[in-house]
This record gives structure tokens, C-alpha cells and sequence, in this order.
């Protein structure tokens, strides 16, 4: 397989991507309540982050997750807000030129047979921003075209649900503002249950209204079977080795409605880094008794590398 192609950094944006990587894990290990396992890595934190920015990282206790300073890769997916869940969207920055989403994220308002075989629809990206009224024309992102995985049916389907969004400009990496690493040969915390992952996003809480604030939550990979192994609803996953679940956190809190293609995150235990493993298609677990369900980024490296070097033989594509 062709070597895959990585974003270039100087050494400023990579000094800046080690130290915002690090603060994010900061957050991460306050959340898992790992703090002792990470010695290392807590000592790399104390001496690149300032004391006011680790203080400004202490997380509240709200409903429906937590409040997070910043997490540097997440991206808003904006449609319409004339629609059910205010057409608010997540994706994950994984290049300077490229967000990684969920292929229903461009279909939001569009039924079975209005999306069968139609072109996506060009969406409005943000980066950068934790609250959602920071969502404006000086935060958002030009995109130049968007590629949905081709064989992505409906939005009543679950299968190869992915899109890639491509910018029209590469971006500057800064504080807020940086890629997370796709997963690599031998990153498969997501085949571990009970392994805990983060995402973050602007989802549905416990009052079902959207969160003005960017929020995380620390879930444990659970098994699909019993939930979605065989498809009992029209409306719930068919899940295959493409995919994997998580079950809710320790708070009994889940994710919901407008999370859909947020990146579950998690750390690689031998360099204390983080990686993004699965991309959230099935966002609608909303309670206690429902698995949220994740496309396997892994399961798709070929086809996203191939996008990104413009080698594709064949993809769904509609410019701006």
C-alpha cells in the first residue's frame, strides 16, 4: 500500500502540536481519572503549558458532559438551522486542507429518497471555536469541494459513512487550531472494551436542546452484539467489522443528536499521544440503555489517503 500521505509542519506547528496535543491530554486525564498511570506525560504538561492555561483546562460538571477549554481538532459542520437539531454538525481536522465528517452530516433534512444516489451538500466548516455563537464569518473555513465515500447509500443507512470536506485554503495550525493523527499500524485501543475514549461536540443534553458550549465526554468501548448485530429497526445500525460502539460514561451520559461526526479520540499507551479511531455516525443513542456507533477510520485509510493525493478512481464529489 502507497505510503500515506501526512501533513507537513515547520518546526513551529510542530512545537505548537506537541504542546496542544499534550494540554488536550491534560483535560483527558483529569477526565478518565488516569492521572497516576501518566507521570510523563503530566511532567511534558507542566513544563510547556502555563500555569493559568492548566488552571483555565479545570473541567465543570454539566449535564450532558463536560465543558472543555478547547479541543484543537474539532471542527463545526453547519447545514441550516431551520431543522430538528440546529443543523450543527462535528468533523475532525486531520489535515491543513482537510476535515474528516460523517457522510449523513450532508444530507441533514433530506429523507431516503431524496438523498439516494443526489449529491452531498456543501456545508459551512468552523474551526477553532468552543461556543456556538462563535460560529461566524471570521471563524469559518472556505470549502473548496466535498468527496462522500461511494458507497454511502442514504441517511437510513449506516454503512461507509464518511465524507471528507477539503478546504480552499491549507490553514495555519495555532493554539486552537491543529490536526489530530490518523490511527497508524498496531492503534487499536477502539478493539479494547471497557477502553475509554473522548469526543467532543455541540450535541443534544439531557433537556434535548443543543450545547452552546463545546462539550467532551469519556465513553467505554462495549460490545455491539446484543444491540446492533442484527438489525431490528429500520433506523438503528446493521453493525459490520467497519464499525464499533461505545456505551455510555460513568455519569450514565451519552452522546446525541448533532454530534455525528465527532472523532472518538484515545491515547496510545506506549507514547501518551492521541489518535483518532472512529468517526461518530449513530449519534442517536441519547440514554443509558443505547450504544453510539462509529465508522472504523482505520477500515478506511485506503480510501482516505487516495483522496487526499487526488489518486481516487472514483468518488462522489460536489464543489462549492
Amino acid at each position: 500500500m502507497p505510503e500515506p500521505q501526512r501533513p507537513q509542519y515547520n518546526t513551529r506547528q510542530l512545537l505548537l502540536q506537541y504542546i496542544f496535543i499534550m494540554r488536550w491530554l491534560s483535560v483527558a486525564v483529569l477526565l478518565l481519572g488516569t492521572i497516576t498511570c501518566l507521570p510523563n506525560a503530566l511532567d511534558s504538561v507542566r513544563e510547556h503549558v502555563s500555569a493559568h492555561r492548566t488552571s483555565a483546562l479545570r473541567p465543570k460538571r454539566m449535564v450532558g458532559g463536560l465543558l472543555t477549554a478547547s479541543v484543537p481538532w474539532q471542527a463545526m459542520v453547519y447545514l441550516s438551522e431551520n431543522i430538528l437539531d440546529g443543523g450543527f454538525a462535528g468533523g475532525a481536522l486531520i489535515a491543513e486542507q482537510w476535515v474528516l465528517t460523517a457522510g449523513r452530516n450532508l444530507f441533514v433534512g433530506k429523507n431516503q429518497t431524496q438523498t439516494r444516489g443526489k449529491e452531498p451538500l456543501i456545508p459551512k466548516v468552523y474551526l477553532g471555536i468552543s461556543k456556538r455563537v462563535h460560529a461566524n464569518a471570521s471563524t469559518e473555513v472556505s470549502v473548496e469541494k466535498v468527496f462522500l465515500h461511494p458507497e454511502f447509500q442514504n441517511i437510513s443507512e449506516w454503512d461507509n459513512d464518511l465524507a471528507l470536506i477539503k478546504l480552499k485554503e491549507p490553514v495555519k495550525f495555532n493554539e486552537s487550531v491543529m490536526p489530530i493523527p490518523l490511527p497508524e499500524i498496531g492503534d487499536n485501543q477502539e478493539e479494547k472494551e471497557e477502553e475509554k475514549g473522548i469526543i467532543a461536540g455541540w450535541g443534544w443534553g439531557k433537556l434535548f436542546t443543543p450545547a452552546p458550549v463545546l462539550k467532551f465526554l469519556s465513553l467505554p468501548v462495549r460490545s455491539c452484539k446484543g444491540k446492533y448485530q442484527s438489525k431490528v429497526l429500520a433506523s438503528t445500525p446493521n453493525v459490520d467489522d467497519k464499525q464499533f460502539c461505545t456505551g455510555p460514561s460513568k455519569h450514565q451520559e451519552n452522546v446525541c443528536f448533532g454530534d455525528a461526526g465527532g472523532a472518538l479520540a484515545f491515547l496510545k499507551p506506549n507514547t501518551k499521544t492521541v489518535y483518532a479511531a472512529g468517526i461518530l455516525s449513530f449519534d442517536k443513542a441519547c440514554s443509558v440503555e443505547e450504544h453510539a456507533v462509529y465508522t472504523k477510520i482505520s477500515a478506511y485509510l485506503p480510501w482516505i489517503h487516495s483522496v487526499m493525493r487526488g489518486t481516487t478512481k472514483w468518488q462522489r464529489q460536489t464543489l462549492s
